[in-house]
């Protein structure tokens, strides 16, 4: 049965939670009204390395989100119809902004990507931008000058100011908002290249801190968070060892590929040994990615609209949303 929210902690105390939650079979029961508008090879396409989501997962799991989501986008475009008629204004519709958090290697950029596939199907957002929060990392020689390289995708990585300035240009309705460029084969910001945002139906903006609340200030000083300009946001969960064991794998994979260009900022890694190579990237989790998880990203996770929780083998097992 369909879990509302309701969970007994002892035979006189209940605690009441702000989700409905939804096993894997109650969710992909939805999806039996709603067509499935991409194809293996659209799947295939958009999966990130070491993610082996399938058209069955997309079927089952993404086809009824990219519906629930295509229908608070239509019903925030209704209630914008119904304020500008009553304030008598003629302002066009700013676009509807949806937040993708999760920790490293959990799989959330194939979930961005699904995501922009299907939604760009639906009649009513054919225009769908991906950004990726990336291309607000510091430059590396700043990172390096502040002594924060070895922290990167820590929450003061980031030129949060100009993050927060590309989000709220996007949501004021600016008609063109430009972004860096991040290439992880470098691993650094590309030089002069620019991303360039035209007045999207929809903006998906995917990245590990993007859920984090605003920082306390002074009364005299307003405080926004990145996550204020969003319409609905979905944080892609899973299990600590779980997520360790797919950055490993991912680790080992990328010897051959990324790691293996000349141009590669890890390229002394794509000649290690798979014990050399399990145990670097299990040093880089432990002392990095671990904790940045454990701090700063697993407790935005009650933030979300909706969560996703995958189980050992990638697959969502269960999906939280938020009541209305």
């Amino acid at each position: 049965m369909r879990n509302n929210g309701r969970v007994s902690v002892r035979d006189d105390e209940v605690s009441v939670s702000p989700f409905i939650s939804f096993t894997r079979a109650e969710w992909s029961a939805l999806a039996d009204s709603t067509p499935l508008p991409l194809t293996a090879e659209d799947v295939r396409r958009v999966r990130g390395l070491g993610d082996p989501i399938d058209l069955r997962e997309v079927d089952q799991i993404y086809r009824p989100l990219s519906r629930l989501l295509t229908l608070y986008s239509d019903a925030v475009g209704s209630l914008h119809g119904a304020t500008s008629a009553f304030l008598g204004e003629r302002e066009s519709r700013t676009p509807f902004v949806i937040g993708i958090a999760g920790s490293v290697a959990v799989g959330k950029s194939t979930t961005a990507r699904v995501l922009r596939e299907m939604l760009a199907r639906w009649p009513s957002s054919p225009h769908v931008e991906l950004v990726t929060t990336d291309g607000f990392l510091l430059p590396n020689a700043v990172l390096e000058q502040r002594g924060l390289l070895a922290r990167k995708g820590f929450p003061e990585s980031y030129d949060r100011r100009a993050l927060r300035s590309f989000i709220a240009d996007v949501k004021s309705g600016v008609p063109e908002v430009s972004a860096p460029v991040y290439s992880h084969v470098t691993y650094d910001i590309v030089p002069d290249e620019l991303i360039t945002v035209r007045h999207p139906d929809v903006l998906i903006v995917e990245g590990l801190n993007v859920l984090q609340p605003a920082a306390v200030r002074t009364k005299e000083s307003s405080a926004l968070a990145v996550s204020d300009y969003f319409d609905a946001s979905i944080y892609v969960d899973a299990e600590e060892p779980h997520v360790r064991q797919w950055y490993i794998d991912r680790f080992l994979s990328l010897r051959t590929t990324a790691f293996a260009r000349p141009d590669s900022y890890f390229r002394n890694y794509a000649d290690l040994t798979d014990q050399q190579a399990i145990d670097r990237a299990s040093h880089i989790w432990d002392t990095i990615n671990a904790p940045n998880l454990e701090r700063n990203i697993e407790p935005t996770r009650s933030r979300a609209t909706i969560i996703l929780s995958k189980g050992r083998d990638h697959a969502v097992q269960s999906v939280q949303m938020r009541k209305l």
